[in-house]
């Protein structure tokens, strides 16, 4: 990451509402790349004293159903979330699959932001193959695990100046 996108990653002053609770929705697939993604994004909600759930889904096409369906389920009780975090990993493959699940899960995010009150973290790894993936969960670009529950955060706190 540049010198200039440092204070991308900066939580300093982040004011989170009181008792925030993040829904982190996370893949099967790919399970030792999500893994890295979901310790990522643990590690920084613990640091920040965020209470969150689990869901696991069974691919990345998954994810906007699962999310709008919990919302759905909870939207009126005391502990409704205050943002959800996706976390996948789409590998190209050989046949158009890739193209038409990532496209999937993508619009369904954007959806999901669109039509939800809470905002949804788009933190499903799109990528050529491996070595991206490990570059994304750890390596040479980061976690982005770590980077969605940053931006959670961030999107927690702005979405709680508008009340």
């Amino acid at each position: 990451m540049s010198d200039s996108n440092q204070h991308v990653n900066n939580t300093t002053g982040i004011q989170l509402p009181a008792g925030a609770c993040v829904v982190i929705v996370r893949t099967e697939w790919n399970a030792e790349t999500v893994g890295k993604l979901e310790a990522g994004c643990i590690k920084i909600l613990q640091e920040h004293k965020v209470n969150y759930q689990l869901i696991t889904v069974p691919g990345a096409f998954e994810i906007p159903f699962a999310i709008k369906k919990y919302w759905e389920d909870t939207k009126y009780k005391e502990n409704k979330p205050c943002a959800f975090i996706a976390l996948g990993c789409v590998l190209r493959g050989d046949t158009p699959h890739f193209d038409y699940v990532s496209k999937a899960v993508t619009d369904g995010i954007l959806q999901l932001n669109l039509s939800l009150p809470v905002p949804t973290i788009f933190g499903v790894l799109t990528v050529d193959d491996q070595q991206q993936a490990d570059d994304r969960t750890g390596g040479k670009h980061g976690n982005k695990g770590e980077e969605s529950a940053i931006s959670a955060l961030k999107m927690m706190a702005l979405v709680a100046t508008f009340k």
